[in-house]
């Protein structure tokens, strides 16, 4: 468990609510989407690790993006911690948790957000002093009546659901008092990417900014 010498570092702040979920399959896509990201209102993204191309990505955003906030997502051994802070990622993101990733947070000093699914994994993240976990995947977790139901007995934890969000539904999420922000694959869809069409990346980046603001309402 957590101890004072291996804290929990806290996630760097960013303004938007809205973090991008990124499959990037050219390191040369990195910065482009980055900058488009940027222009529609968002300054966090999480570049995954499910293509080859993920920690390069990291690193170009990192170097010549340095207002974008980059995490690594996707995190899945406890030896990918150590390079993708290599790589200059400020935070990184699992779908699980497991103690060999706690303790290679730790470790490396990583800020980090571990994955859940049930209450059981909330309470073994709390234990080890997370205050925000990742709720993944969230639609098969039980959605917002999941979230409803962990906020009871479980109120001082923060999610970032992810898995199953878009723009349709992604309000209601950000109305929930336990919700700190929300993941979306939607931000980038890969036929977008792939045309290189980065004034589409920037409009649903503005799609999402404007109806996060409106669930703030």
């Amino acid at each position: 468990m957590q101890t004072q010498n291996s804290p929990v570092l806290t996630v760097p702040t960013f303004q938007s609510r809205v973090v991008p979920v990124i499959v990037i399959t050219h390191p040369d896509q990195a910065v482009p989407m980055a900058n488009a990201l940027l222009e529609g209102g968002i300054d966090v993204m999480e570049v995954t690790l499910r293509h080859a191309a993920g920690l390069p990505a990291i690193e170009k955003i990192a170097k010549h993006v340095p207002q974008m906030c980059v995490g690594a997502g996707t995190v899945t051994h406890a030896s990918e911690m150590a390079l993708v802070q290599g790589a200059g990622a400020q935070f990184a993101l699992s779908p699980g948790m497991t103690d060999a990733l706690v303790q290679a947070a730790f470790t490396c000093r990583m800020p980090y957000i571990p994955g859940v699914m049930t209450p059981s994994e909330v309470m073994h993240a709390r234990d080890y002093g997370f205050g925000l976990v990742k709720l993944f995947p969230t639609a098969q977790a039980g959605g917002i009546a999941m979230l409803k139901a962990l906020h009871g007995p479980l109120g001082d934890m923060k999610f970032c659901p992810t898995g199953g969000i878009s723009l349709a539904n992604m309000g209601e999420f950000l109305k929930q008092p336990n919700v700190r922000m929300i993941g979306g694959s939607w931000l980038t869809p890969a036929d977008a990417v792939a045309a290189e069409n980065w004034s589409e990346i920037t409009r649903l980046a503005r799609e999402a900014v404007a109806a996060a603001r409106f669930s703030a309402t």
